[in-house]
């Protein structure tokens, strides 16, 4: 019995000191793994912040190219017929959106749906008022046609986007 209680002497301020080192470093490796976490998170907001913000940027310089007016301005020409003007602004809105959209990557889902509505609500409203148009209008008959489609509409599609970019990238800042 004695011996046992020898053993017992060394044995039990063994595993109270083994406990409190155990403790303690369990500890010290949580805390150090969440300062590296932090750290991680850090940088990757370092980087991905311009990123993001390019994107906001590169979305609404899209929103203003295929802004109707701004279409009409770039790509009528005096010897184009409606149809030309029409397959011309059709191409042109998809070229577009093609070239941006890596851009949903950096935005919330919610903006992107945004940004292809007023994709779609444009072609939708190019292409009717064309199909209205006879086959022999020229290319000015459908931009006057286009603007009185617009302001008898209000159609503010673009607008409306650009405020949910600015919306979403005021969050950001």
């Amino acid at each position: 019995m004695e011996s046992f209680l020898e053993i017992l002497k060394y044995t039990v301020p063994a595993f109270i000191v083994f406990l409190t080192v155990y403790v303690l470093q369990k500890q010290y490796l949580k805390n150090r793994y969440e300062l590296e976490l932090l750290d991680y998170r850090r940088s990757q907001k370092d980087t991905t912040l311009p990123l993001k913000l390019q994107a906001y940027e590169r979305l609404t310089l899209f929103c203003e190219r295929i802004n109707v007016s701004n279409l009409i301005l770039r790509i009528r020409s005096e010897t184009m017929s409606a149809s030309d003007l029409h397959i011309g602004m059709l191409v042109s809105i998809q070229k577009e959106f093609e070239h941006n959209v890596a851009q949903q990557v950096y935005v919330s889902p919610e903006l992107w749906e945004i940004v292809k509505l007023v994709k779609n609500e444009t072609i939708n409203l190019v292409t009717s008022v064309a199909q209205e148009q006879k086959e022999e209008a020229s290319a000015l008959d459908l931009s006057r046609s286009i603007f009185n489609r617009i302001q008898e509409t209000k159609f503010q599609p673009v607008e409306k986007a650009l405020l949910a970019i600015k919306k979403e990238a005021g969050l950001l800042m």
